[in-house]
């Protein structure tokens, strides 16, 4: 007979359904296999889906397991993010509770939370500190990757560079949001890139400084077609290593370091919401913080 694993349904970086970056979480993975996850994930057919387990530690209170629809993350922000809401959600993480750590596939993340009443309103996940790569020598190559012209990227006067606290992404400034609209992604010319550039990445991550209408810092886009995702809403796994970029080229100043927010998935339809905080110590990178609501869209019962 198949056993019953419930899961719950978030949309995460937004505060309304409907919005932000869609995540299922299975609330307790005992008995199920690496490959019986992958599969669950397939079906889901999210950007992740993740699986709470037993700790395997004792400074973490949860180990969890991050799948993609093709692979396996050591780390990913929307999941932890949405994972906390889910869990406070389900009772595992009392009211009030201020700190939970999750075991992932890189070690403890811890996460804050913040409370209104009994409900967890907000969740701040702690990213490794940045790893940065040379900056690319072709951007126009990156910019024909996704289909824009060279001037695209070389407006921007900023690098094109890989970026990893954890997961690396390949980041390419835009000199504006129409431009990020109009980026198209393509698994083969993005391999292509990556391989001729000789660095790794998950994805590539868009953005633009390009001021809108809305309060955002930067507006986004992200591909990573080698994980099975065409297009994600919300990165928060990018967005750490991001606002590190950010910081670094003194796009954002030092200043306003500890309040970026980066708006992502509009393209999609799913705006979402992605805050960023980094810690500075004598200008040096020392923290990484990523943040969010998220919202409890369903929930149901797999059969496996």
């Amino acid at each position: 007979m198949p056993r019953s694993y419930r899961y719950l349904h978030l949309d995460v970086f937004t505060d309304h359904v409907f919005g932000g970056n869609q995540l299922a979480v299975v609330l307790d993975g005992r008995g199920l296999s690496r490959e019986t996850m992958q599969a669950i994930a397939r079906e889901m057919a999210f950007s992740e889906t993740t699986f709470v387990l037993p700790p395997e530690h004792t400074n973490t209170d949860v180990r969890m397991r991050i799948f993609t629809p093709a692979d396996e993350l050591p780390i990913a922000g929307h999941p932890t993010i949405g994972s906390a809401f889910a869990l406070a959600r389900a009772g595992v993480i009392e009211p009030g509770c201020q700190r939970f750590v999750f075991g992932l596939g890189i070690g403890p993340v811890p996460v804050s939370l913040t409370w209104k009443d009994k409900d967890l309103s907000f969740a701040w996940m702690t990213q490794p500190n940045p790893t940065f790569s040379e900056p690319i020598a072709n951007p126009a190559g990156a910019a024909a990757a996704v289909g824009l012209s060279e001037a695209a990227v070389a407006g921007t006067g900023l690098p094109v560079q890989v970026v990893s606290s954890g997961v690396p992404f390949l980041f390419v400034p835009l000199v504006t949001r129409h431009a990020v609209d109009s980026a198209v992604g393509n698994r083969d010319a993005f391999d292509q890139l990556i391989r001729a550039a000789k660095v790794e990445a998950q994805g590539v991550f868009l953005f633009s400084r390009d001021r809108g209408a809305d309060k955002a810092d930067v507006y986004s886009r992200m591909f990573a077609p080698a994980l099975g995702v065409a297009e994600d809403a919300a990165t928060g796994s990018a967005s750490g290593p991001l606002g590190c970029y950010l910081i670094r080229h003194k796009v954002v100043p030092a200043a306003r370091a500890g309040s970026i927010l980066s708006l992502q998935g509009v393209k999609m339809g799913r705006p979402s919401y992605v805050h960023i905080s980094i810690d500075l110590d004598r200008g040096d990178i020392s923290g990484v913080r990523v943040g969010g609501e998220s919202v409890l869209a369903g929930e149901g019962t797999l059969y496996v």
